[in-house]
Order: C-alpha cells, then sequence, then structure tokens
C-alpha cells in the first residue's frame, strides 16, 4: 500500500480513479461524459483518469455516437481479469464465465435436485466451472472472483444457509466457504433475489436506475431490494424476505411457523396443488403458465389470485421503500400480463397513491439467467477497487 495520507493529492487521484473504474466495471461502458455524470467529478478530471487508465492498459476506448454526437465509449480491458458466476436453483445448475467488460464468454445450464445432497451440488459446479474456464480458454489464474447464488437467506454471522427448512441437505454448510477451498479462488455468496436484483439492474429491466425490488416467486418468494443503486441486505442478511408478510392470520401455517404469509398463497407447491385435481400428472409451475396462455380457465384464475396476493405484499414495499420499479422473476413472470395486471390493481388498490404513481411494474428480461448474471455483477460489486489497477489478475485474487 501505498503511504498516502487521506487529505493528499495523490489519494484524492487514488480515490478518484476507483470511481471511474467502479462505474465502467458496474456498466460495462460508459462515455466520459456518462462517466462524469454518474461519479459528479468534471470531465477534465474523467478525461485525465480516462487518459492515464488507457495507458496503463486497464480500460479501452473505442467511438461510438450519443444521441447524434460523436462520443467515446470508455469500457474496461478484455485482459483485465474474468469473472465467474454460479447459481443453484431448486432444479438447475447454471454456471457463466464472463469478462469486467460484461461479455458473457461462456455459459451452461443443467438440471439437478439441489435438495439431494450440498456435496453431491458443488462436485456438480467445480466440474462446470473447471470446463467453462477452459471452454473459454482461460486460466484459473485469471480469474479475480467467483459470485455464488444460493436458494435461501445466508445468514451474514456464519456464512451458513439461514433457513435450512428450504435445502435439507445443506443444514450447517457455508456455501461460500467450501466452494473458495474447492476452486482455490474468492468466492462471494448471495441468496437467488439479490442476485437476480443485481442482474437485472446491471443487465436487465433495472438498467439506469438505483430504486426497485426484484421478487422472485418460485417455490419460495424474495425480493431483492435495490437502495440508491446498492442491494440492501440487512444487518442480518433477511432484508427483503417479502415471502414472509402476513395476509391471513388464520391461514395455512407456513415453514416459518407463522400463519398465512404471502409465501403459503402464491408459493409453487400451494398454486400446484389448487390444479393438481384438474391436471392428473406431473404440473409444474412452468406447464401451468403455459396451458394459462392456451386459455385454461383454471390456469388463469389460480396466476390472477397469486398476482392479486402478490401485490398487495408489493403495496407494502411500496409504502416502505417508495421504489421506482418492480421487477417480476421467476416461473411466474413468464405469464407477463395474466399476472402483472392483477399485481398493478392491488398495488392501485392498497399503496399510497403518490407511491403508486412513480412505480413501473415490469417482467425482468434475463428470465432463468437473471441469477447467474447478478453472481457476475456480484465479484463486480464486491471486488477490491484497486485490484482492477495496474496488476496482474492473480495478485489482485491473491489480497481479495
Amino acid at each position: 500500500m501505498s503511504m498516502d495520507t487521506p487529505g493528499s493529492q495523490s489519494s484524492l487521484h487514488r480515490a478518484n480513479l476507483e470511481r471511474v473504474l467502479r462505474a465502467v466495471r458496474m456498466a460495462g461502458s460508459l462515455t466520459q461524459a456518462e462517466i462524469a455524470r454518474s461519479t459528479g467529478l468534471s470531465a477534465a478530471t474523467v478525461s485525465n483518469i480516462v487518459r492515464e487508465l488507457k495507458e496503463s492498459g486497464t480500460v479501452v476506448v473505442a467511438d461510438t455516437s450519443s444521441g447524434g454526437r460523436r462520443a467515446r465509449s470508455v469500457s474496461l480491458s478484455g485482459d483485465a481479469g474474468i469473472v465467474v458466476g454460479v447459481d443453484f436453483g431448486h432444479t438447475h445448475l447454471r454456471v457463466a464465465v464472463g469478462n469486467l467488460a460484461h461479455r458473457v464468454l461462456a455459459e451452461e445450464s443443467e438440471p439437478i435436485d439441489v435438495d439431494v445432497s450440498a456435496q453431491q451440488g458443488f462436485d456438480r459446479a467445480e466440474a462446470m466451472v473447471e470446463r467453462l474456464l477452459a471452454q473459454a480458454g482461460f486460466r484459473s489464474d485469471k480469474v479475480i472472483g467467483v459470485g455464488l447464488g444460493v436458494p435461501g437467506p445466508i445468514d451474514v454471522e456464519t456464512g451458513a444457509l439461514g433457513s435450512t427448512a428450504i435445502l435439507p441437505g445443506w443444514t450447517g454448510i457455508a456455501p461460500g466457504r467450501e466452494l473458495s477451498q474447492r476452486l482455490g479462488m474468492p468466492v462471494h455468496v448471495d441468496n437467488d433475489a439479490n442476485l437476480g436484483a443485481l442482474g437485472e439492474l446491471v443487465w436487465g429491466a433495472g438498467r439506469g436506475l438505483s430504486d426497485l425490488a426484484y421478487i422472485k416467486v418460485a417455490s419460495g418468494v424474495g425480493a431483492g431490494l435495490v437502495i440508491n443503486g446498492q442491494i440492501y441486505r440487512g444487518p442480518g442478511g433477511t432484508a427483503g424476505e417479502i415471502g414472509h408478510i402476513t395476509l391471513d392470520e388464520a391461514g395455512p401455517v407456513c415453514r416459518c411457523g407463522n400463519r398465512g404469509c404471502l409465501e403459503t398463497f402464491v408459493g409453487s407447491r400451494y398454486l400446484l396443488n389448487l390444479l393438481n385435481a384438474n391436471h392428473p400428472g406431473e404440473l409444474t409451475l412452468t406447464k401451468v403458465v403455459q396451458l394459462a396462455q392456451q386459455g385454461d380457465l383454471g390456469c388463469r384464475r389460480v396466476i390472477a389470485d397469486a398476482g392479486r396476493q402478490i401485490g398487495s405484499g408489493v403495496a407494502t414495499l411500496c409504502n416502505l421503500l417508495n421504489p421506482r420499479r418492480i421487477i417480476l422473476g421467476g416461473d411466474l413472470a413468464e405469464a407477463g400480463e395474466l399476472v402483472l395486471s392483477p399485481i398493478r390493481d392491488s398495488v392501485a388498490r392498497y399503496a399510497i397513491p403518490s407511491a403508486a404513481r412513480q412505480l413501473s411494474v415490469v417482467p425482468g428480461t434475463l428470465g432463468g439467467r437473471a441469477e447467474v448474471l447478478g453472481a457476475l455483477a456480484l465479484v463486480m460489486s464486491e471486488m477490491g477497487e484497486s485490484g482492477a489497477i495496474r496488476q496482474p489478475a492473480a495478485s489482485a485474487a491473491a489480497h481479495a
């Protein structure tokens, strides 16, 4: 570390350099004017910093046009190191390899029963990461870090999955530590809803916004909250557990021990139960959505009711946090207006009018890729700021 005193010119310059790098890293590429806007630095300062970063090979600058005018777009150089995303869903394992300029270089998904055993899941993840790195043509020492998504809240103090009721086979496992030991790389872990929020914020329906909530409806219901451009996790890591808002105190008992939680009315198990009698055979949420789109009245009714219930949870969220956009993800989002329209109706009914007016409710644009792309973005947001400046990626990984 250099011995800059906090107020010195060189430490100020260093801080500005890192602000510019972070802005570019989170956006993929930006014009110099956009960098100045998002960092609050003057155009002259940005211009000097970009020139310096270009000379050191950290960024590449290309001519582009912005609003009809010629502009120069700045992105991190493709060899500044790469990031890996791993997403454990309930039924799939998805891995992606990307560079810091937001190019996904290799990506694969395979079916998995994540409830069986954690060790089996990690074996598969380890093999997939190694395979995709080889496919993308990178040695593992170019990896700056790995982002890992798991379907449940992570306990901040222990690093273990908080609510093991979701994943009985994972009790006592700290997924980040486990994967890090296997791969010999730094691993950042978060839950699927937070990563979905980060994915849509950086790559999808939330680009350019700094306040949003991503609602994922799958076997459970979770929300990823973005406040002032940052994921808000809360001191214990459980912020956004929207599935446990009480809708009916006399309702069904939830796995959390309370009654009538939102999750007990819209989780996939509950929805499929409502329809099983009329649809013998294996129903999945994806199949229900397909049937609804083909006109099946029972499926349409179940989806609309679920939308209204989700909407009352969303209205509560709006009243508390006043986000600009709600992005719906998970299998139910594929139903489009069949589910979004009832959500909007509930929001209009239960949210404070001024909060409701500012809010748009939209489907995610990344579908099932939201979490794995969020895992890539997680590494970019968490990596040591200095790691990207004039250092080989290997040494950045060593001190991350």
